[in-house]
C-alpha cells in the first residue's frame, strides 16, 4: 500500500490510518518486505526472501488501531531468515526450506507471559483460586500488594487539559508517590478505583512540565503522554529516528578479531544457534524475551539475577524457557568474579542496564572488547533500552509503559477508544516489551553472522520506544476505526482506561480471546501450539508454554530443549556454559 493512501490525523497529530483493510498476512507480508528493505545488515537476496509464508486470521485479534501484530509476525520472518542464513553457513544449506510465520500466533506470543498452563490448568484459573502463589519463587517484594501500589502505576490527568501523565514506580510505588505527597497508606483505600481516583486528585494540580521535572530530579520513572507528531519532532524523537530500528554496529576501534565459525554441530541438535554461549542480564520481560529467542534457536542462555532487584514472579513460568539462572551479587567480589569467568566465555553478552551502572563493575561495552582483544575472539554486546543509545534520555530510566506514553502509543490508542479530555490508554499487551525482544534477538543473530563472516565484535541496541515509533509510522500505517469498531464487535473488549495495569489489559484481552471459539482452539493446552514438560520446577506439576512463533519445517526448528526454571535456581560454580 502507498503512503499516499494514508488518511492523516484520523487518531490524532501525526497519525495515518489506512483507507483500505489488508488482511493481517498480507500487511505482515508487507511490513516484512518494508523493514528487509530498510535494515542494512539484512539479505536483499530475493531467494531468501521469498521463502517466507504468512498464514493466520485474516482479522485483527486484538483491540485498537495499532498494527502490533504484523510488525510482531514481520520481525519473527527476519529472524527466521537470518536463521536460514546460518544453517546454510553451518553446512545445512536448503533452497527448499519454507519460513513459516502464523500471524495468530504472533498475537498469542505477544500475550505469552500470560498463556501458560501448569499442572493442565491455566495459569488465570490458579491465579483466581490462590493457588498459584505457592508454586512460585516470590521475587516481587510486594510491589502491588495493595491498591494504592498497583494502581501508583497508570496514566492521569494533568492541570493541563487533554494532556495526561504516566507515573512509574519501577516495582517500588511508594518512594516515587510519597514525593508527590501521596501517603501510600492512605485510609480508605481499598479498591483500584479509589486508588486512581485518589491519585489522580494529586497529579491533576500539576502541569505535565511540572511533573516531568519531578521525576526528572528525583531519579524517578514517567512521561508525559505525547502525540506521535509530538515525539517525532521533539529532539529526542529526531535523535532516535536517526538511529536504525535493527541498530547493529561494528567496533572498528577495537583491536582486530578473525572470523569465528559457528561450532560443529553435536548430539543431534541441528538449531541454528546450538553452541552459542550466551550470558543474560534483564529483568522483565524485553530484555529476557530476547534471551528467550535466542534459547529457542539453540543458543546455550545462562540467565543472571540480582538477588536483592526485585522482578515479576509470573514470568519465571515463560521467559526463562532453554535457560539456566543463577543469582549473583555484583557488590559481593567472589559473585563478580565468578560472572567475569562467564562473559570471558561468552559469544553474547546481552543486558538491559543504563548506561554506566555496568561500568563500575567492569561489564561496560568497552570492558568487554579488551576481554575480546585478549582472547582473540569477538563479542556481541546487546543492549536492551527504553529511549535508545543516545540523546538526553538516553540515562533516563523506562519500561514498557513510558515508551507506550512518550512514543504516542497511549495517546492513539486512547483516540481509538473516544475517551474524553485526551485521556491516554497503554495498548493491551506488552507489546513494545515483547517486540524490542524481538528486534534485540533479530540485531543478534545478524551480529553472530558477520561476526562469523568478517570477524570482529558487535554492538546490537534495541530500544522500546523504537519499537512503538516504527508501528505507528506512516509506511506501516493505523487501522481505520470501522476496523477498530468491527473488532470490537466481534470480541466485546472489556473496559480500558488511563489507569489500567498492564496486568489488567492483560486479562481484557484473554477474556476476548477466550470467548472467541475460532482463538480459543488455539488456546487449548492440546492444540500442538505449546510446549510441554512434565516435572517442572513449579510444584513438580506439568509446565505448558507458548511455542515459538517461527517454524523452519525441519529439525532446525527453533524449540526449547528444557522447560522454563525459577530465577536464580542455580548454585555458583554449578552453572557452567556446556561443554
Amino acid at each position: 500500500m502507498s503512503q499516499e493512501t494514508r488518511i492523516p490525523g484520523v487518531y490524532g497529530p501525526g497519525t495515518y490510518a489506512e483507507q483500505t483493510f489488508i488482511p493481517v498476512p498480507q500487511d505482515a507480508e508487507r511490513i516484512f518486505r518494508l523493514l528487509a528493505s530498510q535494515t542494512a545488515k539484512f539479505t536483499k537476496d530475493e531467494a531468501l526472501l521469498s521463502k517466507v509464508r504468512f498464514t493466520g486470521e485474516e482479522y485483527p485479534v486484538l483491540p485498537g488501531p495499532i498494527k502490533a501484530v504484523p510488525v510482531a509476525a514481520a520481525l519473527h520472518a527476519m529472524i527466521g531468515v537470518v536463521a536460514d542464513e546460518i544453517l546454510t553457513l553451518r553446512g545445512l544449506e536448503d533452497k527448499k526450506r519454507r519460513i513459516t510465520v502464523d500471524t495468530t500466533h504472533a498475537a498469542f506470543w505477544l500475550g505469552t507471559v500470560a498463556v501458560v498452563y501448569i499442572g493442565n490448568e491455566t495459569m488465570a484459573t490458579l491465579g483466581q483460586q490462590g493457588r498459584l502463589k505457592p508454586l512460585l519463587t516470590d521475587w516481587e517484594q510486594g510491589w502491588h500488594s495493595t491498591p494504592m501500589k498497583l494502581r501508583g502505576t497508570g496514566i492521569y490527568p494533568t492541570k493541563t487539559p487533554g494532556t495526561w501523565y504516566s507515573l512509574h514506580g519501577s516495582l517500588n510505588i511508594p518512594p516515587m508517590i510519597r514525593t508527590l505527597g501521596i501517603d501510600p497508606d492512605e485510609p480508605g483505600i481499598d479498591t483500584n478505583d479509589k486508588a486512581a481516583a485518589h491519585i489522580a486528585k494529586f497529579t491533576i494540580q500539576h502541569t505535565p512540565a511540572e511533573l516531568e521535572f519531578h521525576m526528572l530530579t528525583h531519579g524517578f520513572c514517567g512521561s508525559i503522554c505525547f502525540t506521535p507528531e509530538q515525539w517525532n519532532t521533539s529532539s529526542m524523537g529526531r535523535g532516535l529516528a536517526a538511529n536504525p530500528l535493527v541498530n547493529i554496529k561494528p567496533q572498528p576501534h577495537a583491536v582486530p578479531t578473525p572470523p569465528i565459525s559457528f561450532p560443529p554441530f553435536r548430539d543431534g541438535d541441528h538449531r541454528p544457534l546450538a553452541g552459542i554461549r550466551v550470558v543474560e542480564m534483564t529483568r522483565i520481560i524485553a530484555g529476557p524475551q530476547i534471551g528467550a529467542i535466542l534459547s529457542s534457536f539453540g543458543a546455550d542462555v545462562i540467565r543472571v539475577n540480582a538477588p536483592h532487584l526485585p522482578d515479576v514472579t509470573t514470568l519465571q513460568l515463560t521467559l526463562n524457557a532453554g535457560k539456566r539462572t543463577i543469582g549473583l551479587d555484583l557488590r559481593q567480589p567472589e559473585d563478580k568474579e565468578y560472572l567475569l569467568s562467564l562473559v570471558e566465555q561468552a559469544d553474547v553478552f546481552l543486558q538491559g542496564f543504563r548506561p554506566g551502572v555496568l561500568k563500575k563493575h567492569g561489564l561496560a561495552l568497552e570492558d568487554l572488547l579488551v576481554i575480546a582483544a585478549k582472547r582473540n575472539k569477538g563479542i556481541v554486546y546487546v543492549t536492551e533500552s527504553c529511549y535508545g543509545p543516545d540523546g538526553y534520555y538516553a540515562e533516563r530510566p523506562g519500561w514498557q509503559q513510558i515508551a507506550d506514553c512518550a512514543s504516542g502509543a497511549a495517546y492513539v490508542t486512547g483516540r481509538a477508544l473516544d475517551l474524553e479530555d485526551g485521556e491516554c490508554v497503554l495498548p493491551p499487551l506488552p507489546i513494545s516489551d515483547m517486540s524490542t525482544g524481538a528486534v534485540g534477538a533479530l540485531g543478534t543473530m545478524l551480529a553472530l553472522r558477520e561476526r562469523a563472516t568478517k570477524g570482529g565484535s558487535w554492538e546490537v541496541h534495541a530500544a522500546l520506544v523504537a519499537v512503538n515509533s516504527f508501528a505507528l509510522s506512516e509506511e506501516v500505517g493505523l487501522y481505520s476505526r470501522e476496523t477498530v469498531r468491527q473488532g470490537q464487535e466481534r470480541f466485546g473488549w472489556d473496559e480500558m482506561r488511563g489507569a489500567h495495569h498492564v496486568l489488567d489489559l492483560l486479562r481484557t484481552v484473554l477474556k476476548g480471546w477466550t470467548g472467541k471459539e475460532e482463538l480459543r482452539r488455539y488456546l487449548e493446552e492440546e492444540s500442538g501450539w505449546f510446549q510441554a514438560w512434565e516435572g517442572s520446577q513449579f510444584g513438580g506439576k506439568r509446565l505448558s508454554i507458548l511455542r515459538p512463533v517461527v517454524k523452519l519445517g525441519d529439525v532446525s526448528s527453533p524449540e526449547w530443549r528444557g522447560p522454563s526454571v525459577p530465577y536464580a535456581m542455580g548454585k555458583r560454580e554449578e552453572v557452567k556454559f556446556w561443554e
